[in-house]
Formats: structure tokens, sequence, C-alpha cells
């Protein structure tokens, strides 16, 4: 006899199904009912949390003012009409916006170009980074590009950033190694652009990174800057501490400096800037004089005599612009007197224990551009090198308070003297040049990939034993040159001290000075009896390297 199934009023399974999925109903319908408040108070959740870590981070001393003002701030907003319900509005508003849910956006792949990019990349480096004895290679062909590569980042269809790894037995501290994976890098990337190459030889990581170019919109203009720290140009981002409110365009912003300290604390308190005719030396030393003359007193010595510093003629704090052998001969015989006195009173004033005077506190900049052409005519008029006469200047100016910029062209520069390349510790380059050109002339190979176009001004600088930084100068052209842009030299113009009393051009005075008294001939100097000859000249001429690169160290 079958067995017939119960009454639906003594089974309690559909009861309990109906109450389940009536628990389920109000539950959905009141998370869609109170969504704005639990939406509110996860805000309100987050504010909080955000209030206390901003609390945490806050020094002490600053604690108190910050809780003046929150409180004067509480009291205004409570006693402005509607102030209470608009202040809550408010508070509600934003704790709304920072509760909305966030979710995570999926990972995106690289896609079929990238892929096929990636692989061709690695395949290209496997006969670099792969070895037959190797029983597991990371580098193998028909490998897999996912194992050896642990980043990238693709913008517009190139990419712009990439991290390798590669096997414990590549000989990453020969510089040969590196160079051959760097160029075939910059090759497989793309070229036009400058790259980076960061090894790290404990983890077996290489990093590269494309460059972006250096701004060429950043005119002269006043730098917050103290009277010690002179602005050479900016640089890249991530290469210095610091950034200096600039006005590039239409707009301010901040940029990275590179900073030469001079002064007594300063441990490379002389300049030497190189470059090919036209790559912006001249316009370095005119920016490093507008600076100086907010500060101290400047003495422009234009061996090339091209009076391209004829602006600063006349102008208070030049004591003299010369271009002749005769005026730079007696200028720079000054300079060296002044040193010495400077020295004495120095050393007067510590052992009297009195504070040193103002005039000696004052920086005083020798600028001297193409001295080299200045030591061919004295050479052929017999007459002494002026250069031996910055020997005073630059082995004791930092002691009294005397900096001394060179800038030469790099096809000259076996013609300086030994003292000025032993003394000159901070060193520019400029222009497009080799690899190994600029590690002769900066004692220190450069980071990056050379530059497709180089712009005047673009160059690669290093202070003392620091990294080799990239390098744009201000843009500091001639103010009388018709040729230079009206808003470059309007700039330059801006920054001259007594700018309503402009001299003519034509009419500026280049072999006489309101500072030097030029009546006399520079006497010839005698050198000390046990002179530091220092290294010897910086190895190029032309594009050749004829001597070694040991020779430009800077110590």
């Amino acid at each position: 006899m079958a067995r017939r199934p119960l009454p639906s009023i003594l089974s309690s399974r559909p009861a309990l199904v109906r109450g389940r999925d009536l628990a389920r109903t109000a539950a959905d319908g009141a998370t869609d009912v109170l969504h704005p408040v639990i939406t509110i108070a996860r805000g309100m959740r987050r504010q909080a949390a955000w209030a206390g870590g901003w609390w945490g981070r806050t020094p002490k001393e600053r604690r108190g003012p910050a809780l003046v003002l929150a409180a004067a701030g509480v009291v205004a907003v409570v006693m402005m009409p509607y102030g209470p319900i608009l202040g809550a509005i408010a508070i509600l508003a934003s704790a709304g916006w920072m509760g909305r849910d966030r979710a995570p956006a999926a990972p995106a792949g690289p896609t079929e170009a990238e892929v096929v990019r990636l692989q061709s990349l690695y395949e290209a480096l496997v006969p670099y980074l792969s070895d037959p004895g190797d029983s597991a290679p990371l580098y193998a062909h028909d490998g897999e590009w996912r194992r050896a590569f642990g980043s990238y980042e693709f913008q517009d269809g190139r990419l712009v950033r990439l991290r390798l790894r590669y096997p414990a037995y590549f000989t990453d501290g020969e510089v040969a190694s590196r160079s051959r994976v760097e160029h075939l890098l910059h090759a497989k990337a793309g070229r036009g652009r400058e790259y980076r190459f960061d090894w790290n030889e404990e983890e077996n990581h290489l990093a590269l990174t494309a460059l972006p170019p250096l701004p060429t919109d950043i005119v002269a203009q006043r730098f917050v800057m103290p009277p010690t720290e002179t602005v050479l140009g900016f640089t890249d981002t991530d290469a210095v501490p610091r950034t200096v409110p600039v006005t590039g365009g239409e707009e301010t912003r901040d940029a990275p400096p590179v900073v030469w300290r001079t002064g007594a604390r300063s441990t490379e308190p002389h300049l030497l800037a190189l470059g090919q005719p036209g790559t912006g030396t001249t316009s370095l030393l005119r920016s490093i004089a507008l600076q100086a003359l907010a500060h101290g007193d400047i003495v422009v010595i234009d061996g090339g005599g091209s009076g391209e510093y004829a602006c600063l003629a006349g102008r208070p704090g030049v004591l003299a612009v010369e271009d002749g052998l005769l005026g730079a001969a007696a200028t720079l015989e000054w300079a060296a007197h002044e040193t010495e006195r400077r020295l004495i009173a120095v050393n007067r004033a510590r052992q009297a224990g009195n504070p040193v005077a103002e005039d000696v506190r004052r920086p005083l900049w020798i600028l001297f551009d193409r001295p080299t052409a200045l030591t061919q005519l004295a050479a052929a008029e017999g007459r002494p090198d002026p250069q031996i006469l910055l020997d005073v200047p630059l082995r004791h100016g930092r002691t009294a308070n005397v900096a001394v910029a060179v800038a030469d062209q790099l096809d000259a520069t076996e013609a300086l003297a030994p003292v000025v390349i032993a003394q000159t510790r901070a060193r520019v380059v400029l222009g497009t040049l080799a690899p190994e050109h600029v590690e002769a002339v900066l004692g220190a190979p450069q980071l990056t990939t050379p530059a497709a176009e180089v712009p005047p001004g673009r160059g690669y600088a290093r202070l003392g034993t620091g990294p080799v930084l990239r390098l744009q100068v201000p843009a500091t052209p001639d103010p009388y040159d018709e040729e230079a842009p009206s808003a470059q030299r309007e700039a330059v113009l801006a920054l001259l001290p007594g700018r309503g009393q402009d001299p003519d051009p034509e009419s500026v005075p280049h072999e006489e000075s309101p500072g030097v008294d030029l009546t006399k001939p520079a006497p010839e100097i005698v050198p000390a009896a046990n002179p530091d000859p220092g290294p010897d000249p910086i190895p190029l001429r032309g594009d050749a390297v004829v001597r070694t690169v040991a020779d430009l160290e800077l110590g």
C-alpha cells in the first residue's frame, strides 16, 4: 500500500523556506534603505582614521597652534547665521564622498603589441645574459619573458620603464659588459629619448627608465637662494632633494635645481664649464653674474672679446668688465692682491676674536670667459700667461670668500693652466658630446644615454665627487642681441641693477673699468718655490682623447 504525503499543514519545510525568503528580502530592503547611512558611517570612519594619522605625523610643537586654529574655525562657523547647519551638511557630504564604494580597477595586462615588444626584447638579451653551461637558464631562446621581466610600463605604445632580472654569473662589475646591455636596451626600447640605467648588483636587477626632456622655458630670474648658493640649472626631479619656485612661460611651478655652493664651507668653491661654440657656456656665466650681483661684487673678463658682457659694464657691483690682454692682466692682478688682503683680514680677526669686516664677508666673483684666447695672445706678444694670476684666488679663494668661474671651448682645453684644472672641482659640460668625453671632463661616466636633440644650455654637471646630473641652464641671452627672443632679453634686463641707465652697447668701454687702476701694466708673476702643478690639462683635442681619464680625477 503506497504511503500518501502528509498534509501541507503538518509539514514545517515550506514555512521555513518562506521565512528565510522573507528575511532575505527584508535585509535587502533594509540595505537599500539604509545605504546612505552606511555610506556616511563608513566615510566618517575613514575621516577619523585620516585625522588620527595626520595628528600622529604632526610634530609636537605644531599641535598646539593646529588645535587653536581648529577651535577658531569652529567658533567662526558657530557664530555665522545657519553656520552649524551648513557645517553639519558639509561634514555629511564629505563623509558620503569618502565612504562611497571604491571598486578596485581590474589590472590590465599587456596588449598583444606590448607582448610582442617584450618577447622581442627578451630574445635580444639571450646572447648577452645566458651561458651554455647553465642547466636552467633564465634567458633562453623560445623562453618566457615573464620570468625575467619583473615590471614594465608602456606609454603611447612605447616602453618607458622596465625592471629585469639577470643571472648571478653575469659580469655586471665590468664596464664593457654593462655597456653592451645598455646599448641593446637603448636600441630596442626606442631611440630619440634619454634612458637611465640603475644597476642593483646585490639583487641582480636592472631598471631602465625613459627620462622626460628637461624644461627649456625657464629664463633668468630671481631664485630663492641664500648668498652662498647659485643655481647652475635644472635637472630631474628624483636627482636632487629640493625644489625652488620658478616662472616658466605664464605659470609658476617648482623645479629641481642644480645648486653650486661657494664660500668658506664649500667643498667645491670654483667652477669650470666647457662646451662647443653655441652650447651656452657664456649664458651660464651670465646667469651666475646676475645671481651674484644680488649679494656680492663681480669681475668679468671676456677673453673672446665678443662683447657678450657689455650689459654689465657700469652697473653697481660690477668692478670691471675687460676684454683686452692688458686690462685682463691688471684686473686679475688686483683680484690676487684683494684675495691676499682678505686672507690677512680674516687671520687678524680670528686671532683677535673679532668678527670679520663687512667688506671681507661680501662675496667676490671672478668670471673668466675664454682664458685660452688670452693665453694665445699673450704668447704671441711675449707676455706672461694671464691664467697664472688666478693661482692665488683659486688656491685661497675659499677662505677669502672669493669664487672663480671659468668657461672655455672644449677644443682648447689643452691650453688651460694646471692650476685651473686642479682647483675647479665643480664641473659643467654642455653640448653634444660622446660619453667618453663627458667622462673625461667630469671624472665619472654619465648615467644616462646621450640626448637626440640638444638645445642650448643642455649638458651635464658634477659637483665635486657627487653624481653626474643632467643639466639645463636657464635662458640668459645677451639683452643687446636683437636675434634673441624679446621676452628673454627683458628678463635679463629686469635683473640688472640700475636698469634705468642702460648704456649703449656700442659706447661701452672695454679697456677701462671703474674699480681697477689700469694705468700700470701687469708685472710678471714669479711662481712660488714649490708650486703644486696639479694634474695634466684636460685630455681633449677636438674629438679625440689624447691622454688618460685618470688625469682628470677630481680628488
